[in-house]
């Protein structure tokens, strides 16, 4: 895993996710060994590379390695060979295709596809974070389908929100978007889309780190200052899983969330998991994670992806919509008794694995 996939100050799904897939697994009966990587992936040095080498190197023959997308498919040079060589069983988690991310160069973008792609032919396991992903690692990289697994993210059980309702009286609803500030995240759009309907009564609270791009964070507060939002849109900064992001989510009515690309979204699920409905783009992996309550109902409403016009109409529908917004919530707590947990996840996880020595012993 790469290095600071338990630093509190820069929280994540990809983060989130690894972490508890290494404290859910040995409840399986796997012996984990968890290992990070020092460097600035996915745009490693020599030394990170050389570093990932000894790691690996220093494996016993015929070990299970996952390792983290973020590390491996920025590594082919290091995991080519050694996926080669048969000595190690690998398999590669992918949380985000590494050419998804908003904002690259396109010469960038393609020096790592065309890196992520040498290391996923490679291996001969990989497991995606939604159903979504794994057709995606299909399809643009040529990969056996029989190869790729999938294991969703799962949701801890949470207690369901008040919602504003449960802060002061007449108080106006309130909307979270819990993500880091990038450009893939879609805060900008998202304010300006608030703008436009700010004859409606509301405030909103974006959760999330803001130290990735901090030209990007300057831009949405200028932003921010130049609408006249500094009093409704309040950039809060990264919170940790725990009692700071738990209220949070107890006082929001609604998670908004306008990215441009995602493989899954835990964020959407862990609202749903506290009766929270959900206003997202549907792009990628989010549809999936937002699902139908049991009734078939939409717990919230998906939007197209770049369309700000569609994503100011759906806002305005649920500010000024009291039905809406009952329809919605009803929706989100039918789902969240529909979610499952995150040792669904690991037994996903697991499956791979088990499925990767399967492999491995038939070769035998």
């Amino acid at each position: 895993m790469p290095a600071g996939v338990h630093d509190p100050a820069t929280p994540s799904g990809g983060n989130a996710y690894d972490r508890r897939v290494c404290a859910e697994l040995p409840r399986l009966g796997l012996r984990v060994d968890e290992r990070t990587v020092a460097g600035d992936w996915p745009r490693p040095d020599a030394a990170a590379l050389a570093e990932l080498a000894r790691v690996l190197r220093e494996s016993p023959d015929g070990s299970l390695v996952l390792m983290d997308g973020l590390v491996a498919c920025a590594a082919p040079e290091v995991i080519v060979p050694e996926a080669e060589s048969g000595r190690l069983r690998l398999a590669v988690l992918v949380h985000l295709p590494l050419a998804d991310e908003t904002g690259l160069d396109p010469a960038d973008a393609a020096a790592l596809d065309a890196a992520e792609r040498r290391t996923l032919r490679a291996v001969p396991a990989v497991v995606a974070t939604s159903g979504w992903a794994a057709e995606r690692l299909v399809g643009h990289h040529g990969l056996d389908r029989r190869r790729v697994h999938v294991a969703t993210p799962g949701a801890d059980p949470a207690p369901p929100s008040r919602g504003s309702a449960g802060t002061a009286t007449e108080a106006a609803p309130r909307l979270v978007c819990v993500a880091s500030v990038t450009p893939r995240k879609g805060q900008y759009e998202l304010v300006e889309a608030l703008a436009a309907v700010a004859d409606l009564p509301w405030g909103c609270d974006c959760v999330g780190g803001l130290g990735q791009d901090p030209a990007y964070v300057s831009r949405l507060r200028a932003l921010i200052a130049e609408l006249g939002l500094t009093d409704r849109v309040r950039l809060v900064g990264p919170r940790p899983p725990g009692p700071e992001l738990d209220a949070y989510y107890d006082s929001a009515d609604l998670l908004v969330l306008a990215s441009h690309a995602e493989t899954y979204g835990m964020v959407a699920t862990e609202a749903l998991a506290r009766g929270i409905p959900v206003l997202a783009t549907a792009v990628g992996g989010l549809p999936e994670a937002v699902g139908r309550a049991p009734d078939g109902d939409v717990p919230g409403v998906l939007v197209p992806p770049d369309d700000r016009t569609a994503l100011t109409a759906a806002l305005r529908h649920w500010l000024g919509d009291p039905g809406e917004r009952h329809r919605a919530r009803s929706a989100a707590h039918g789902r969240r008794a529909a979610l499952t947990g995150w040792d669904a996840t690991a037994r996903g996880v697991a499956a791979a694995l088990d499925r990767l020595g399967e492999d491995s012993r038939e070769a035998a």
